[in-house]
């Protein structure tokens, strides 16, 4: 009997990366240097640190980053959009991450500030991503990660027209993709097919969605185009106040698309952690990832 997770386990090449958003308050704070802290041991490619809508978590968002270089062995990557702000003000960050320490960059274009409103570039900003890609490599030798598009973006005519953005963002300098999270990993086939036509040779890198708040998800995959298949809404039917067994099938689902993704052939995978360190961690042990040093449960940001 072949067992879950038996193809990955062990598997020298399985990368991972670690995604975390930049916390509000100091409780929030608390919760994601625990997170930080036990999701390190694990030896990441590298983690990313989110920018919010319109850039404004610009501060916290370099604050996280730069506490990471000081206080921890990982490498840090930093969100930047093109939203809101000119092109002097984004050099300005890009110099900023430069100085601190960081090497790596997230290129993504940005929503606006105020949600469902069409996007509008700054009249003296950067007016595109593959711009923004080039405003940063003029900067410094920065490594360059950017988005990718399983599924149609919902503001793009066509998947098409999302493959000839991506490659435009690798001819600026972009190396890797990170692709918006999908959890019906037939589209992950499709779309790697397309890619493989279009000569795009770049790492194409699934970004793994845990599903424990289901209708918050479900919400997220509304607005960002995802498809959210019937099978995994039956999953959570029922289980709206009952969140222990919620976690234990996201740890499940994550486990399986990653065991899917594997079969064809991907070897890198990126975690959106939401923050929360435990669901990542168990999903990482079971795909045969082990600490480098004996994790500390609930070790403090302080500490």
């Amino acid at each position: 009997m072949v067992r879950l997770g038996d193809k990955i386990r062990g598997r020298e090449d399985l990368r991972v990366s670690f995604e975390f958003f930049p916390p509000k308050t100091e409780k929030m704070e608390e919760t994601l240097w625990d997170s930080i802290k036990r999701l390190e041991p694990l030896q990441p490619n590298f983690v990313s640190v989110t920018y919010g809508a319109g850039g404004s978590t610009r501060e916290r968002t370099h604050a996280t980053v730069a506490r990471i270089v000081k206080e921890t062995s990982l490498k840090p990557a930093a969100h930047l959009t093109c939203v809101g702000a000119s092109r002097e003000e984004v050099d300005e960050v890009v110099q900023a991450y430069w100085d601190a320490g960081i090497r790596h960059i997230v290129a993504l274009r940005g929503d606006m500030p105020e949600l469902g409103t069409p996007y509008k570039p700054h009249e003296k900003g950067y007016q595109s991503v593959p711009e923004l890609i080039r405003g940063i490599k003029a900067i410094g030798d920065f490594e360059v990660s950017v988005s990718a598009y399983p599924e149609r973006h919902p503001e793009s005519p066509d998947g098409d027209a999302d493959l000839r953005l991506l490659q435009d963002k690798i001819e600026a300098g972009a190396t890797r993709a990170i692709t918006q999270f999908t959890f019906d990993s037939s589209i992950y086939g499709t779309f790697m097919e397309r890619v493989e036509k279009a000569g795009i040779k770049v790492p194409i890198v699934p970004g793994i969605m845990p599903t424990t708040n289901f209708k918050g998800i479900s919400r997220m995959a509304e607005k960002c185009g995802a498809t959210v298949p019937g099978w995994l809404a039956d999953y959570y039917e029922g289980l709206d106040d009952d969140l222990t067994t919620r976690k234990l099938i996201a740890a499940a689902v994550a486990v399986e698309q990653v065991h899917d993704l594997e079969r064809m052939g991907f070897r890198d995978f990126h975690f959106y952690t939401l923050n929360q360190a435990d669901l990542t961690y168990a999903i990482c042990h079971i795909l045969g990832l082990k600490p480098s040093t004996k994790p500390t449960p609930g070790l403090k940001a302080a500490e």
